[in-house]
């Protein structure tokens, strides 16, 4: 009997296999790290005898995650609409319970993922509310680690999901790095941590590989500003919990873009 692993790093799930595979890509990536005690593996069942389901408000978006955190530790943002809910980012830990609490919410319509690190269990959670799409930017095809026919690997630089939802591909950490940019009220940003809300809650980072700590250069940097610019934001949600700018959100990204060019360019102390 196969089974479909899961890293206990990062919290991926594989193509099923008759036993553990023999690494995982996305801890292998210098974006990413494999622990001090080696390659671990374990299952969604396994998972979700040890956790149970985090659901709260984070702002003014309910969150989703798990306790004891798992693996990387970001948490979802359930972002409703009148045409249909939207999972924005996805978490490993998925039991029928919570199955049971988002139906009770209006279900999802559709999964949409900023980059690799969160893929996660995403086949799992889509076949959970009726095989919904799950959207991820084609140039990070080949960091998908499980395939399925629910995943709608999308080009070019924005994609329409749902009224008022648009996928804008902002680069950076990743090729395909995506955030998404809801246009209702003052506009809100979702940004996983493509750019992310550091502890301050005043700027974001932009970084190549944050557990590592490799920076992305001033040309990279320049070019996230120019492609969210035309965007307006107010609000502007990160990966963690609590890790949010809840008003002056485009300032703040616009200040955060040139505090990190101005320190490549700082002479030696």
């Amino acid at each position: 009997m196969e089974t479909a692993f899961l890293c206990v790093a990062c919290g991926t799930q594989h193509a099923p296999s008759a036993g553990p595979p023999p690494s995982c890509p996305i801890c292998d990536d210098e974006r990413q790290y494999v622990p001090e005690g080696g390659q671990q593996w374990t299952t969604l069942e396994a998972v979700a005898k040890r956790h149970q389901a985090t659901l709260k408000y984070d702002g003014a978006l309910l969150g989703i995650g798990c306790a004891p955190s798992f693996a990387i530790g970001q948490r979802a943002l359930l972002v409703r609409t009148p045409g249909g809910n939207v999972l924005w980012d996805c978490i490993s830990f998925l039991d029928d319970a919570l199955v049971e609490v988002i139906r009770g919410l209006g279900g999802l319509s559709a999964i949409a993922i900023s980059h690799p690190h969160y893929y996660t269990t995403m086949l799992e959670w889509s076949r959970a509310f009726g095989d919904v799409p799950v959207y991820l930017h084609a140039a990070d095809r080949a960091h998908v680690m499980r395939t399925g026919p629910e995943i709608v690997f999308w080009e070019g630089e924005t994609r329409a999901i749902a009224p008022d939802l648009t996928l804008i591909r902002a680069g950076g950490h990743f090729a395909g790095g995506t955030v998404l940019h809801d246009a209702r009220g003052a506009g809100t940003l979702l940004a996983g941590d493509i750019l992310q809300a550091v502890a301050d809650r005043r700027f974001v980072g932009i970084m190549w590989s944050y557990p590592n700590y490799i920076p992305v250069g001033e040309a990279v940097v320049r070019r996230v500003g120019e492609i969210l610019e035309p965007w307006p934001f107010d609000a502007l949600y990160g990966a963690f919990w609590g890790r949010r700018i809840e008003t002056g959100a485009k300032q703040a990204v616009a200040a955060s873009i040139a505090r990190h060019i101005a320190h490549l360019h700082r002479p030696w102390p």
